[in-house]
């Protein structure tokens, strides 16, 4: 008896700990997806779309057009670089008075305009090139501007690689539901090994398959929701220390938070599911092969 007991505790303990390391490494993935979300759309609006205009305008036109630009509902952010800031600029750069060479300014004044993420889809190489179409024909059509510049190969790359990373952190979390309904299954499997006196008397006194799995599957529900919360506080415990040794990172920031509590809601919510269908397939395959 005492050594049934011992096995069925050690049984309790190893599918807490295996529901725990799975949850632990699927909040792992889904913050990290979270954070490759965030520097995604934060890089995205940091590409600069280059405005060129002629020559010739004025400071009062430049401020008049600046406005028209910052008016468009996906413009984020507009700087205006006249003729002599362009100038300086480009002689910084070279650590040269290249002005002062040739003897005449040949650069023209620009507006550097950034965009709102969500105005460049990240799945969708077409989307993304007609949303930059129809901002270069929405500005090319103002008055004083010659044409809009940007640097292609960054955005698409950029939204390439958020795809990929995406891709894999899916295939990975999917690979680890599938281990942990494995490991779970096998677990459950040694409890009802362990308890297959009493659950053959049971059978033997007429009771029936569901009443028979309704313990394990009431007791599958709290081995998921404890590992879901002992993942949720060892990854909490992980995001501060990761969080105070790299200074400026503030992966804690405020803003944060709200995104943490759903990857802390659905951490509990796979786990407790998971663990009730791994418990379920379990019972059912040793019910009717013991029946």
């Amino acid at each position: 008896m005492s050594k049934s007991k011992v096995n069925l505790w050690e049984t309790h303990t190893s599918t807490i700990l295996s529901i725990t390391l799975v949850m632990f490494l699927l909040g792992l993935c889904l913050m990290v997806e979270y954070h490759i979300y965030r520097a995604t759309r934060d890089m995205q609006e940091r590409i600069t779309f280059k405005v060129d205009l002629t020559a010739d305008i004025t400071d009062q036109d430049a401020a008049r057009l600046k406005e028209q630009i910052e008016a468009i509902s996906y413009v984020k952010h507009v700087d205006y670089i006249s003729r002599d800031q362009a100038a300086e600029i480009f002689s910084e750069d070279l650590d040269d008075d290249f002005v002062g060479f040739i003897g005449y300014n040949p650069l023209y004044p620009s507006m550097m305009v950034n965009l709102y993420a969500e105005y460049l889809p990240e799945t969708r190489q077409d989307a993304r090139a007609e949303s930059i179409a129809r901002f270069s024909a929405d500005v090319s059509n103002l008055e004083n501007v010659i044409g809009v510049a940007y640097q292609e190969n960054i955005v698409n790359e950029l939204n390439d690689f958020f795809f990929k990373a995406t891709w894999f952190l899916i295939i990975f979390m999917a690979l680890l539901m599938l281990i942990s309904i494995l490991m779970i299954s096998s677990t459950i499997r040694i409890a009802l090994y362990a308890q297959r006196d009493t659950i053959r008397t049971m059978q033997l006194v007429g009771a029936k398959s569901g009443f028979i799995a309704r313990p394990f599957l009431a007791r599958s529900i709290w081995y998921g929701l404890l590992g879901s919360i002992i993942a949720i506080i060892v990854l909490a415990v992980a995001t501060g220390v990761f969080n105070q040794s790299l200074d400026g990172l503030n992966l804690l920031a405020d803003i944060h938070m709200p995104w943490y509590a759903g990857i802390a809601v659905l951490i509990i919510i796979l786990g407790v599911v998971l663990s009730h269908l791994s418990t379920l397939f379990a019972v059912a395959r040793y019910l009717r092969n013991n029946c």
